[in-house]
């Protein structure tokens, strides 16, 4: 937290776009205190806000899939990325786990949208409507920071300005509802000045639906009955949208060929260089020394829990979802089995041959982009809220049918357990499975085959490394 939350370093990064918005590369560092002097400094400084977001969600999806009923962490061992393995297995601490990452990660987001929010009124030059809208992105994202800490450690500092090196040891955490609070105040302000849609070279930056899709989120998140309704209501502005639309073939959903689809709300641009900023998921879940049709090799991350496969296997969305080993062995495949290997593996984010990019190394570096929202999602979470709030369940029996109807399957009623199985099945090993079952109150029940501790493993614990000498205070159950 020290490092990434206060402005005690004298510089900072500043990066500059390439190619497209987000294929970004240290420019150097520069001064605070000389730079933002110009619109193209502005627009620098708004990218790096950014920047943050590809490890954030890369790590989520392998490290949150794993710890949910869907996957185990697998690897090369017991002791391959240690930090996830506990979280899989429940045996985290203070100490080890995911939560170093994810609490840095998100604060440094949090800072640079703070450094640039405190400097933008004085930077000349720059016209009114890039003003307005660098100042939406910028408050977007330090939203999505927080509600990404809020959700991951509940007890959490909230930081709305530029600290100085002395305030880092005063700092106290929030209440949450204060969190989801200047959540909400952030993406109203934001979203007036959002553009419905973006160019082409500026894919990747947030757009109004993004907005009004994280503030639908926030409050459902919240569990509070009496909001439903409004989540619904801000669900159904991109719902109602006639920039999305529901993929025709699902296979195409996370294709580096197909990014920025019609279907994707909020998705996090990779690009795959040697020294750029590719995707690993690819690398990660690749299967082990794996020699055959279809697929890359990689370190066999993420194998497929069998009561989740056999779960799935009725359903269409099966081989988009889970790759079968037995399939592949019957085609002349070979591989390696891995710690913990069932004979499954994900096949979302896998890296297949048909994604290599022969002028740089892609077993390191893939160009699958991360979608964080899509429009199922927000589908489902609509349906949800207002069955929750007591709406029109019409309404919610419409976006489950369209949801269920992309691939084939008959309509089944809307009750809350169908629109949750319809969650599982179709959003499967995308990173949300763990969150659903913690916002359901299901976790426990559902994970105590994992070591799952209700009370306890619903967060994560505050990295003790940014706990010293600070007067935040540990989550219960992790002294």
């Amino acid at each position: 937290m020290k490092k990434y939350i206060l402005a005690i370093s004298l510089f900072t990064i500043i990066f500059c776009s390439c190619d497209d918005f987000l294929d970004v590369k240290p420019k150097g560092l520069d001064l605070e205190s000389e730079y933002y002097s110009n619109p193209q400094e502005a627009y620098a400084a708004l990218v790096s806000i950014y920047q943050p977001l590809r490890d954030i969600w890369s790590l989520h999806v392998m490290g949150a899939t794993s710890a949910s009923d869907e996957c185990y962490l697998g690897g090369g061992g017991a002791a391959d990325w240690n930090h996830f393995q506990v979280w899989g297995n429940y045996t985290l601490d203070e100490s080890v786990g995911p939560q170093s990452s994810f609490w840095e990660k998100a604060y440094q987001g949090i800072y640079r949208a703070n450094v640039l929010l405190s400097k933008i009124d004085n930077i000349p030059g720059m016209t009114d409507k890039a003003r307005k809208e660098h100042i939406a992105e910028a408050k977007f994202l330090r939203a999505y920071f927080n509600f990404w800490l809020v959700r991951n450690f509940k007890n959490v500092p909230l930081v709305t300005t530029v600290l100085n090196a002395m305030e880092v040891y005063d700092i106290e955490q929030a209440k949450p509802e204060d969190v989801y609070a200047q959540i909400e105040k952030d993406l109203n302000e934001a979203i007036p000045d959002l553009p419905e849609t973006r160019p082409d070279a500026e894919k990747g930056r947030i757009t109004k639906g993004a907005g009004y899709a994280m503030l639908g989120k926030t409050i459902l998140y919240q569990n509070n009955t009496s909001r439903m309704l409004e989540a619904a209501e801000a669900f159904e502005k991109v719902n109602s949208s006639s920039h999305y639309a529901l993929l025709e073939d699902l296979g195409e959903m996370f294709s580096p060929y197909n990014k920025f689809h019609s279907e994707s709300i909020f998705e996090a641009t990779h690009k795959g260089e040697a020294t750029g900023f590719g995707n690993r998921l690819g690398d990660y879940l690749g299967i082990r020394d794996y020699i055959g049709p279809h697929f890359h090799n990689g370190y066999g991350f993420n194998p497929v829990i069998p009561e989740f496969a056999e779960s799935m296997k009725d359903d269409p969305r099966y081989p988009y979802t889970i790759i079968d080993m037995k399939d592949l062995e019957a085609e002349g495949a070979t591989y390696s089995k891995g710690y913990m290997h069932t004979g499954y593996f994900t096949n979302k984010y896998s890296p297949k041959k048909e994604y290599i990019n022969p002028s740089y190394p892609a077993a390191t570096n893939w160009e699958m982009n991360v979608i964080e929202i899509r429009l199922a999602d927000t589908y489902l979470m609509q349906a949800e809220a207002i069955v929750r709030g007591g709406g029109d369940v019409s309404k919610a029996q419409y976006y489950l049918d369209k949801v269920r109807a992309r691939v084939g399957l008959d309509p089944v009623p809307a009750t809350l357990e169908n629109i949750y199985e319809e969650r599982r099945l179709e959003l499967a090993t995308e990173g949300h499975r763990w969150f659903d079952l913690v916002r359901t109150g299901k976790a426990a029940e559902v994970l105590a085959f994992r070591g799952f501790k209700e009370g306890v493993h619903e967060i994560l614990p505050i990295p003790i490394s940014d706990m010293n000498s600070t007067k935040l205070v540990q989550n219960p159950g992790y002294k």
